[in-house]
Parts: C-alpha cells; sequence; structure tokens
C-alpha cells in the first residue's frame, strides 16, 4: 500500500451522496476511510475505488447511532490513517416516516434523531479533536433544505435537520480559531439514493416520488461537496443550498414531467 497524504474520512458511505462523494475524492487522489451498518456494501465499495482510482480505501462497519462503537471503531485505525484525516464528511442520516405529530412513529423519531443529530455529535467530537490538534481539517456536514424551512409531515426530520444547520454554526464559532473550516450542503430532493426508500420502510411502491421532476442526483451533490473541500484554505464556503431547476422549495415543485433527462 502507498503511503497516505489526504484522507477523507465519511459516515454513510455505502449509497447515495455517501458513495458517491467518496467516488468523487477518489477521483482527485484522496485516500478514504468510509463508514456504514453493512459490511457486503463497504467491502464492495472498496474494492471498486480501489481498483479503478488506485487509492488506499479503509472500512469501519458500525451504527453511527451507537456511541461506543463509534468509539471503538476509531480506536481500530491505525495512527498513521487518523492522523491524515483532513476532511470529515458527515453524511450518514436519513427520514422516517411522512406523519403529523399526533400520527408520528416514536421509533422513527428516535432513529433520525439518533442519527441525524447525536451520530453527527459523536463522530465530530473525536475529528475535531484531532484537528485542534494539528491547527486544520475541514468538517462538512450534509444538512437539507429541511434544515432551513419545515414542511407538512415532516416536523422531527425537519427539526433534526435545522440542528444540523445549528450545530455547523455553532462549531464553526468554537473551531475557526483553530484553523478548522466548518461548511454544510443543504440538497432538496436527491435520487439515487436510498432517502425516500428508508423514509417508507421500504415500500419501493411509495418510495417512487421521482417520476414527475428531476430531482437533483447524489452526484451533483457529491460535486458540490469536492468544490468546497478543494477550495483554498483562506475560503470558507459556509452553506449551499441546492435544487433542482423544478423545485422552488420544499413543497413547491414543478412536476410536469422528467423534462431534463436525456
Amino acid at each position: 500500500m502507498k503511503k497516505h497524504s489526504k484522507i477523507v474520512f465519511i459516515t454513510g458511505g455505502t449509497s447515495g451522496i455517501g458513495r458517491a462523494a467518496a467516488k468523487e475524492f477518489a477521483k482527485v487522489g484522496y485516500d478514504l476511510v468510509i463508514t456504514g451498518r453493512r459490511k457486503p456494501k463497504l467491502k464492495e465499495v472498496k474494492s471498486k475505488l480501489e481498483l479503478k482510482y488506485g487509492v488506499d480505501v479503509h472500512t469501519l462497519a458500525f451504527d453511527i447511532r451507537d456511541r461506543k462503537a463509534v468509539n471503538k471503531a476509531w480506536n481500530s485505525l491505525n495512527p498513521d490513517v487518523t492522523s491524515k484525516i483532513t476532511i470529515l464528511l458527515n453524511n450518514a442520516g436519513g427520514a422516517k416516516g411522512l406523519d403529523t405529530i399526533p400520527e408520528g412513529s416514536i421509533d422513527h423519531w428516535e432513529t433520525m434523531i439518533d442519527t441525524n443529530i447525536k451520530g453527527l455529535l459523536y463522530i465530530s467530537k473525536i475529528i475535531s479533536g484531532e484537528f485542534i490538534e494539528r491547527k486544520k481539517g475541514h468538517i462538512i456536514n450534509i444538512c437539507s433544505t429541511a434544515g432551513h424551512e419545515v414542511y407538512p409531515k415532516g416536523a422531527v426530520y425537519c427539526a433534526t435537520k435545522h440542528a444540523v444547520d445549528a450545530l455547523t454554526k455553532g462549531m464553526r464559532l468554537d473551531l475557526h480559531k483553530h484553523g478548522i473550516r466548518v461548511s454544510q450542503v443543504s440538497p432538496a430532493h436527491v435520487e439515487e439514493t436510498e432517502f425516500a426508500l428508508n423514509r417508507f420502510d421500504g415500500d419501493k411502491d411509495k418510495a417512487k416520488i421521482y417520476n414527475e421532476f428531476n430531482p437533483l442526483t447524489s452526484k451533483d451533490v457529491a460535486k458540490t461537496i469536492l468544490y468546497i473541500a478543494m477550495q483554498p484554505k483562506h475560503v470558507n464556503i459556509q452553506d449551499v443550498l441546492m435544487m433542482g431547476t423544478q423545485q422552488a422549495n420544499s413543497t413547491t415543485i414543478n412536476k410536469t414531467g422528467r423534462i431534463y433527462d436525456k
């Protein structure tokens, strides 16, 4: 294996935006640490990226909601790897259910809170400490348009993403004096992900929500993440709010067909 020079740590790297971002970073020579709960998926991503781009990919299989598992996974990494991590991409997250508060599932709420907020905090605490010691580093959080506005039947998911927005701003205040950049990307609807499938508990029919318009793709978001990461050291892009052309906000969408399909 070649000597590590720069490494990006990506949570939720087995699918969707996380997997697409791993590919974009690999293209420009970053080695990777990717995390997720599914070992076979991690193995698949590792094999494909190492073969195609000649980078080193380290995988960590754990549940981001489990604080002890997060710490154990981190401690399993070789110090030669942890010392070279320059970017943390907090991508792991998602929505569960689409219900009003009285109809909502508490299990769904706890999954979103534990993943989108607590999981982000668990890994950020560890890696930001490493960055402080080195006086450099970049944390990029995946937020959402739901972190900037609220829509019906999405109160808890929107609340968790508003929390991500607040945490991003708070981290920036805490860490800028150490030379650490903190950014976020806030996408609207994104296809080529498992977001809708997870939201509707695996119901493939309910998850078919992009038949009438062109949303963003995971690659679109990944390229934006890479753009943020590749800025000169004196530049910090704090937030990118992005939507497909047919979407004006979370609930206003021109559903006249997939007019941008080639």
